[in-house]
């Protein structure tokens, strides 16, 4: 095996410390979509925290997300990326300064892939970051949720092709994507307007928000309905029902769903 067991313990240990909604789905693939999705998700998750970090300047966000772009569009090298990252090792994650132990984790064959949809969403996350995060528009709401989630949606419809032909249309993949990270926009609106941030469109209400999330979960279901490999079907069922539970205890006034309602779902849905 290519991934030594070291980085193959490491690499599910940083996923479980890092994701709330994909650490479970992911365990219940078959060893080798577990490893590419691992893979995919921490690569990810590298440079959105860097997106997200709280004490990180403007200014170094867009170098660091740009630069870290770059990278990535050729064969990845790893001493230049940790020259690029070292003078913020005590800032930054380790799911960060890793991103090159996570790329060595995927499987031969799709690396490119996910190194190409990392490498775009740093460049989309890095231009977002420039123009402060101002969603003026719906236009300005699908170009920034393509970037931070939709992209996701796409490289896992790219994996779901390369692990056994499955097919699946790449713009509601998109819309899958969409569908949960406006669900997470609803889920920590107070939080961002606290940072002075807002992802909500100028003209638009939090009831607008929510029928935008409803529209693009329900072309979410309609992606999976191509999918018919179950342990693929099963990956990507148990986010999906989450978002819609979590979307309907945020209408109803509640913050989020309980642990117990998230084994429920996940047990119905393993059950299935």
């Amino acid at each position: 095996m290519r991934n030594g067991t070291k980085l193959q313990k490491d690499a599910m240990h940083i996923l479980k410390l890092t994701s709330r909604t994909f650490y479970v789905p992911i365990t219940l693939l078959k060893p080798t979509l577990k490893e590419t999705v691992a893979s995919a998700y921490l690569c990810m998750r590298a440079i959105d925290e860097i997106e997200d970090h709280e004490s990180l300047d403007a200014k170094t966000k867009q170098y660091l997300l740009q630069s870290t772009s770059d990278l990535l569009k050729n064969e990845f090298d790893n001493h230049a990326y940790q020259d690029l990252v070292t003078p913020y090792k005590d800032k930054l994650p380790e799911v960060s300064l890793r991103l090159g132990d996570w790329i060595t984790f995927c499987p031969d064959g799709i690396t490119k892939k996910i190194t190409d949809s990392t490498s775009e969403m740093a460049a989309g996350m890095a231009k977002w970051v420039e123009q402060d995060w101002r969603i003026e528009s719906k236009e300005d709401l699908d170009d920034y949720t393509y970037y931070v989630a939709g992209l996701v949606g796409v490289m896992l419809s790219d994996i779901w092709e390369w692990y056994d032909g499955t097919k699946t249309d790449r713009n509601l993949a998109i819309a899958y994507g969409r569908g949960l990270q406006t669900v997470n926009i609803l889920r920590n609106q107070e939080e961002d307007q606290e940072r002075g941030v807002s992802f909500i469109p100028n003209d638009w209400s939090r009831d607008d928000l929510f029928v935008y999330s409803r529209q693009n979960l329900n072309l979410a279901d309609e992606y999976i309905k191509d999918i018919k490999t179950r342990n693929i079907l099963l990956f990507c069922r148990i986010p999906l029902a989450l978002a819609k539970r979590t979307l309907k205890a945020l209408k109803s006034g509640r913050e989020k769903i309980s642990r117990n309602e998230v084994e429920t779902i996940v047990d119905e849905i393993k059950n299935q």
